[in-house]
């Protein structure tokens, strides 16, 4: 049975924790609400340029960007897009688990964020790249990642590249999600408020002019639209992050709190004993001696 001591100890090493998770908890929210407003901001420009490719692919059936090309997959490129520290709950977990059912033969991974390269190291897959990026995504990063997995595909060394990440319902909700970047069109939109809508044309597609014509404003418009598709994608991730590392905290920190409450309980508990029995052993000393 552990001591006055001991329990004493263990109370100072909890309320020890409980103050550092409190303080990351304060920190995770700080960056959690521009994380949010970042990836929210973004939505609405996706949804934009999802409109107006459609529209350029409607306009000219004849266009044949090879970033457009559908083919038979027989290997498949995968980023995953994960965390480079923990403490953010089953974030990861969930999104491992998704990982893990594609086909190891067949598929060539690009990692960005450090648990996605070491979950793939440990189940000995193929990592064919390794991207970090910040807490804040740049948009250069985003370019990177989008211009290595487009050499793969142009290349012929795969025939899909999907991407699999987090994507940021609320606070409390973070889902892993499947969306394809190559090829082009594959993947249904995203509307501004953040679920995903059919691929055909919508009505406002039929107002859209391009000059000087389709096939020209297709070619300079498809670079930037994986660029800022992948960026769009960062955003999401970090902002998932975030919100899942404050509400893990946040249940850390009332866990340990309450542990303190028990412990302290507890403690009191083997004082009241211990003085009563000194009373007791007094009381029965003093009738020993009439």
């Amino acid at each position: 049975m552990p001591s006055t001591r001991d329990i004493r100890r263990r109370i100072k090493s909890v309320r020890n924790t409980a103050q550092i998770t409190r303080a990351m908890q304060m920190v995770a929210a700080s960056k959690m609400r521009k994380a949010q407003q970042a990836a929210l901001a973004g939505r609405p420009y996706a949804q934009a340029m999802d409109e107006v490719l459609r529209a350029l692919a409607a306009d000219e059936a004849d266009i044949a960007a090879p970033e457009m090309h559908v083919r038979e997959v027989r290997q498949r490129g995968v980023i995953l897009v994960t965390t480079d520290r923990g403490l953010c709950g089953s974030l990861n977990a969930n999104l491992l688990r998704e990982a893990a059912k594609f086909d190891r033969d067949n598929t060539q991974f690009i990692a960005v964020g450090r648990k996605g390269a070491q979950f793939l190291g440990r189940t000995k897959r193929r990592l064919v790249a390794e991207f970090p990026y910040k807490d804040v995504p740049s948009f250069d990063e985003a370019r990177a990642i989008a211009k290595f997995a487009k050499e793969l595909f142009l290349k012929g060394e795969v025939d899909r590249v999907d991407v699999l990440f987090t994507k940021f319902v609320s606070t409390l909700t973070q889902t892993p999600e499947q969306w394809t970047l190559l090829p082009v069109g594959e993947r249904p939109a995203v509307t501004a408020a953040g679920g995903a809508r059919g691929s055909a044309p919508s009505a406002a597609a039929t107002l859209f002019a391009f000059e000087p014509s389709a096939k020209e404003v297709m070619g300079a418009l498809l670079p930037h639209y994986l660029n800022f598709e992948m960026y769009h994608i960062l955003l999401e991730a970090r902002a998932s992050e975030h919100s899942a590392r404050m509400v893990a905290m946040k249940n850390a920190t009332e866990n340990a709190e309450q542990l303190i409450k028990d412990l302290t309980l507890d403690y009191n508990k083997m004082r009241q004993a211990a003085i009563t029995n000194e009373l007791l052993e007094i009381s029965t000393a003093q009738m020993a001696l009439g």
